[in-house]
């Protein structure tokens, strides 16, 4: 399979990324397609639909052997899942799919078709293998059962942002940051109060603490 095109996204690393797309509607994503792929006829008539699936690649995440069994990090890392009936990043062929919502496409001079989009749960420069449109009376069922994954795992957190550390947000950041870090970015087994915790965002590099069910920044570079 060849790499059509790259997203683009504020996680520079894996640490607090979403564990699954549409969690974070505020998140914003630009994906810029390979230039044998740049063809505006390739894209024509996308624009007729609100949302998209991607199929992309774990390209953080590969290893030369595979688990028949993995463990998930909502059921705290001591119960083993047959991996075919996880989300696992760590499979035989390392291929994610997500959700997506299309904002906009736009034709750069330079770049091609760009499309905008938002609630990716997919890392900085992620390349994806293809493109298709979400059909919402054939890809939605709300009936339908999903094991030990029937209600979302996130709790909310209360964020503690000091003013003085807020400001040095950018204001077109500053919402998708509050939210990513409300849906509690830490790994799930994991819960010490005096742990020191750092996320890069954007250009950020966010610092912080969490006790029961608040987050308190302390730090932003």
């Amino acid at each position: 399979m060849q790499v059509i095109a790259y997203i683009h996204t504020d996680f520079p690393t894996k640490f607090g990324i979403p564990r699954q797309s549409g969690i974070i509607d505020s998140l914003q994503g630009t994906i810029v397609f390979e230039p044998e792929y740049r063809n505006p006829e390739a894209v024509r008539g996308l624009e007729e639909f609100s949302h998209l699936w991607l199929i992309w690649e774990f390209s953080e995440a590969k290893r030369d052997t595979w688990s028949p069994t993995v463990r998930p990090p909502r059921l705290g890392g001591n119960v083993r899942k047959g991996v075919f009936a996880t989300r696992s990043p760590f499979r035989p062929n390392p291929i994610g799919l997500s959700s997506v919502k299309l904002e906009k496409m736009e034709i750069d001079p330079k770049l091609g078709p760009v499309l905008h989009v938002s609630g990716a749960d997919l890392m900085d420069g992620t390349p994806i293998y293809d493109i298709k449109p979400y059909i919402a009376y054939t890809d939605s069922h709300p009936e339908a059962i999903s094991g030990f994954a029937t209600k979302p795992a996130e709790h909310l957190l209360e964020v503690e942002f000091p003013e003085e550390i807020l400001q040095i947000v950018p204001e077109t950041l500053r919402e998708s940051l509050i939210a990513v870090l409300a849906h509690d970015p830490r790994p799930q087994y994991q819960d010490d109060p005096e742990r020191v915790y750092g996320m890069a965002f954007g250009h950020l590099e966010v610092r912080f603490k969490v006790k029961d069910l608040q987050l308190i920044v302390l730090e932003i570079k």
